[in-house]
């Protein structure tokens, strides 16, 4: 009797396991079971809208998932070329802003045809208020080799001073500006006559961007807003290279000698390019 129980109870699931998998197959418009239980289909209708409406539900929801996924890879190609463009951007106005400072330089090659330019783009600065040894992408494999008595001057593109080199590497090279308290330069007067004088870095000045003047002919006339010129002496610095303009004037007590104050002309709190000028024969 147990057995003919378990052996019904078998025999119910089997039925039910072939009628739902048979109301699923003849529910999917285009398999076999379709147009054979069209009949049966009429009085299994609300089985097979539930089951059709299941799977809209579904198929819905996979491509929404994938859709979503699509629209996330193409954001991201999108934000990877925006990303692209921008960099060019910038790139190109970098190149723009080098270039003008190229063309300015001609009149470097035009005043100084004995020497070699050497266009170089500032690397890093020492930080702090005091402003100290700066660095530029040129150096040894630029010919840029100092010793114990061979440096560089270097101006900015609009043949103003900037300094000297200092030392230099195969890569790259340090830059000595003017005001720094170990820079000196012999200078004179942009006055007719072209009375001498001395422009030197100076540990109190340099946090107010000024240079110290020093060595000042007697015999020379100087006032405020003078310009100062490198003067070719000491054979370093070329004749004739802008330094700055005296902003003040110390005549001196008890047989000092008269000092000034200098300001450079160049900004080097924005200086991005210098020109190492390097002699051909060197």
């Amino acid at each position: 009797m147990r057995g003919f129980f378990s052996n019904k109870v078998l025999l119910l699931v089997l039925v039910t396991l072939v009628l739902v998998t048979a109301v699923l197959f003849s529910s999917l418009p285009g398999s076999p079971l379709y147009e054979l239980t069209t009949p049966v289909s009429a009085l299994l209708q609300p089985v097979q809208k539930v089951f059709q409406t299941s799977w809209a539900s579904v198929s819905g929801l996979a491509k929404s998932i994938f859709d979503a996924e699509s629209i996330r890879r193409e954001n991201d190609r999108l934000l990877q070329e925006i990303a692209s463009l921008q960099n060019d951007v910038q790139r190109l106005e970098e190149n723009g802003r080098r270039w003008e400072e190229l063309k300015d330089a001609f009149q470097i090659k035009e005043e100084f045809s004995d020497y070699t330019i050497v266009g170089c783009q500032v690397m890093t600065r020492s930080a702090g208020p005091w402003f100290d040894l700066f660095r530029v992408d040129a150096g040894e494999r630029e010919g840029i080799s100092v010793t114990e008595t061979t440096s560089y001057p270097v101006v900015d593109s609009s043949m103003r001073l900037v300094g000297r080199v200092y030392s230099s590497d195969l890569v790259s090279a340090k830059i000595l500006p003017l005001l720094h308290q170990g820079s000196v330069v012999d200078a004179r007067i942009d006055r007719p006559g072209g009375y001498g004088a001395r422009v030197r870095g100076d540990i109190l000045l340099r946090e107010r961007g000024l240079c110290l003047v020093d060595r000042i002919s007697a015999d020379a006339t100087l006032d405020v807003g003078d310009a100062l010129l490198t003067s070719g002496e000491g054979g370093l610095y070329p004749a004739g290279i802008p330094i700055g303009t005296i902003v003040s004037i110390d005549e001196g007590q008890d047989g000092a000698g008269r000092t000034a104050t200098l300001k450079p002309y160049v900004d080097f709190d924005t200086l991005t390019y210098v020109f190492i000028l390097k002699t051909k024969t060197a």
